[in-house]
């Protein structure tokens, strides 16, 4: 059978910052992993483990002090400001906690935004974000505000945003943490839809074991260093 495509593979990834009075803090130590087309990973980590760094490594938001990066083949680890965007842009769709959505723009405008950075005509932004959003559900709500929606919506149209520019790995940041657990399970619910009927390749940071268990592997980090990696136990697992 032929393996699946890689889309994540990290290498003896370090991370250090430096310290107002001189040295560095050493956040990550060694970090090797691989994500395969279609997985759906969770990231899990107590505050201040090293998960978010991790993850602004993967989202390009951030680059290694050393190690080796590479996101669908192609070598991340010392690539320019500019670089880096492009493949934000073309690779990656984020979800995040606080939704980031823009207070004065429709859900219509917020999902096509992504879209305009390519350079697609109008009309081409139109269909694809009016796809997503029926996708999400919220085909009906196009021209509504972002408060004019409760929590749970937000983060569907988010989603939409994320999904509209057809990325090749959605990463979703604490994408519960604003919201209500019946929300919040929906949400997540929903990512388990789109990982099993769409095959869309997912990690999902977080911090609780109850969320992680909607994934199908996790990661779990601690100080710096992963110290568990593999299947979560399908009796464990959510749906």
């Amino acid at each position: 059978m032929k393996s699946k495509e890689l889309v994540i593979s990290m290498s003896k990834i370090c991370k250090s910052f430096p310290l107002e009075m001189g040295g560095v803090q050493q956040v990550l130590f060694d970090i090797s992993f691989d994500v395969h087309v279609g997985e759906f990973v969770a990231i899990m980590g107590p505050s201040g483990s090293g998960k978010s760094t991790c993850m602004n490594i993967i989202g390009a938001l951030d680059t290694a002090t050393s190690g080796k990066y590479a996101l669908y083949g192609r070598d991340v680890t010392n690539m320019t400001t500019d670089e880096l965007a492009i493949i934000r842009n073309e690779y990656i769709g984020f979800v995040f906690q606080q939704f980031n959505l823009l207070s004065k723009r429709s859900v219509l405008d917020n999902v096509m935004l992504p879209l305009m950075y390519r350079g697609l005509p109008m009309s081409e932004r139109l269909r694809r974000a009016r796809e997503m959003l029926e996708r999400v559900g919220l085909a009906k709500f196009e021209s509504y505000l972002p408060n004019q929606l409760s929590g749970g919506m937000k983060q569907r149209v988010a989603i939409a945003r994320a999904l509209a520019g057809d990325p090749k790995l959605i990463l979703a940041d604490e994408p519960t943490g604003a919201l209500d657990s019946k929300m919040g399970n929906e949400i997540l619910k929903f990512f388990k839809q789109l990982n099993k009927e769409l095959g869309i390749t997912i990690v999902m940071i977080t911090h609780e074991f109850d969320i992680a268990k909607y994934a199908d592997r996790l990661i779990h980090i601690r100080d710096g260093r992963i110290n568990y990696d593999g299947k979560i136990p399908r009796d464990e697992r959510k749906l």
